[in-house]
């Protein structure tokens, strides 16, 4: 059994969701996530991302654990104190959990609220909500920058008018 389509203004929102990570994609924002997350994981046991296709970004992030890593090794750098997580993930809660941690991570590391995702967002797979993530770790890069953390964050602001 599957999901009915969105319909009216939840299908018009998603269809400008997924503009704008196109557009986002274009701008080499995904690209710039996945290069530094690599970066901050180089030398340790963590797993790098394989790719910058939006499917490949999800696959990695998608049981939260490679989530919960990063915000532990910012806040290590930080000197805060890490976040705890399920590391074999084996069902839809536990994956739940770990994004929500990583969440409580990225608040404690000093990023607003306003720019964290919800969980949905990342298990759905859909390039629509999966902006939110993006636009999430794009936020979490600066941040890390302003608290000079290495290797740096190159992703580039972005800004777009909207086409009502």
């Amino acid at each position: 059994m599957s999901r009915a389509k969105k319909a009216g203004l939840g299908a018009e929102i998603e269809r400008k969701m997924e503009q704008r990570y196109d557009k986002e994609e274009e701008a080499g924002v995904p690209s710039a996530i996945v290069s530094w997350i690599n970066g901050i994981f180089e030398g340790t046991k963590n797993p790098t991302c394989p790719g910058c296709a939006m499917q490949q970004i999800h696959a990695y992030l998608q049981d939260g654990t490679n989530l919960c890593r990063l915000i532990n090794k910012l806040l290590e750098t930080d000197g805060k104190s890490a976040i705890s997580y399920a590391k074999n993930v084996k069902s839809p809660f536990a994956a739940m959990g770990n994004i929500e941690n990583f969440s409580k991570g990225c608040e404690s590391f000093g990023l607003n609220k306003e720019a964290l995702f919800q969980s949905n967002d990342l298990t759905e797979g859909k390039k629509g909500p999966f902006l939110n993530v993006i636009n999430c770790l794009h936020s979490l890069g600066f941040l890390a920058n302003s608290k000079m953390v290495l290797p740096a964050y190159t992703g580039q602001q972005t800004k777009y008018m909207e086409d009502d």
